[in-house]
């Protein structure tokens, strides 16, 4: 409209109008791009090698963040609103469905000594675990995964796969989650009432460790909230989106997941963006 007009009416008066600089202008009619053209043009690649990188999991904030931190001067609502012209969308729409393990058993139930109500995480880690089961499907079939994670930061210290639910799955779990934490810390473990749980095998295993044990409410797989949520981040962010076909596979993208990106790249929101590695090695040296 400008460049129409210009023949009649002087440039500067309709850049004024209209709401351009008269040097967009100008670019404009050379075939040039302006700065703020070049800017959103780096910037929108940044975006889309940050969410190729993060395997097209990272929505808008998590974004931001990274951005931040390489020294781009953006607000939350820009990369949102690029990320939209770009057409990248990181949700996936597959529900998540939880599963509790089973508590109709008669071993004993230990008292419940977390509780998320409180919202009060550990300040210390490696204090306080909790650990829970679900299932992975393979075909028809399912590979059990029992993880242990440290609530202090979201780390995940242990995990095991099987394709049995037997107690032998969340002993496994729990052994590698020992040898990092060590011989001497004194913990609580968090679970639900399950049999495997609640196993006298295991019980053993935790008074050998001089670990307290603490469950669940019965019925309430909320009480455990922060290993469910983890586990629908493992199949939303990473099992749903790849292609598998055998139990190989599959161990091989839970190993991925946990060990390459979830505890030591993925940026968490409850630990100020901050993948579980970084937010432990920075709190432990400050």
């Amino acid at each position: 409209m400008i460049a129409h007009l210009s023949k009649k009416i002087p440039v500067r008066f309709l850049c004024k109008y209209f709401s351009v600089g008269p040097s967009s202008f100008y670019y404009w009619r050379k075939g040039l791009e302006t700065r703020r053209e070049k800017s959103k043009k780096e910037v929108c690649r940044v975006i889309k090698d940050i969410f190729i990188n993060s395997k097209k999991t990272y929505g808008s904030p998590r974004i931001f963040s990274e951005l931040i931190e390489m020294g781009y001067k953006i607000s939350e609502n820009t990369v949102a609103k690029y990320m939209k012209e770009l057409g990248l969308d990181a949700r996936l729409k597959k529900r998540f469905r939880i599963i509790t393990t089973d508590s109709n058993h008669r071993h004993p139930i230990a008292p419940r000594l977390f509780e998320t109500e409180s919202h009060e995480v550990p300040k210390i880690p490696g204090k306080v675990l909790a650990g829970d089961i679900t299932y992975l499907r393979l075909g028809k079939q399912f590979i059990y995964l029992a993880v242990v994670m440290d609530l202090y930061n979201r780390e995940i210290l242990g995990w095991s796969m099987s394709w049995s639910l037997e107690t032998k799955l969340v002993l496994d779990a729990m052994d590698m989650a020992m040898k990092k934490v060590g011989p001497d810390a004194e913990i609580i473990f968090h679970s639900d009432r399950g049999s495997q749980y609640a196993s006298r095998a295991y019980r053993n295993f935790l008074k050998n460790k001089n670990i307290k044990p603490s469950m669940s409410r019965r019925g309430n797989c909320y009480d455990n909230a922060y290993v469910e949520s983890w586990f629908s981040s493992l199949k939303k962010e990473w099992i749903y989106r790849n292609h598998y076909s055998t139990a190989s596979e599959l161990k091989t993208l839970v190993f991925e997941y946990i060990e390459t990106w979830y505890n030591r790249k993925r940026k968490h929101s409850a630990l100020g963006y901050q993948s579980p590695e970084v937010y432990r090695i920075k709190n432990q040296s400050a």
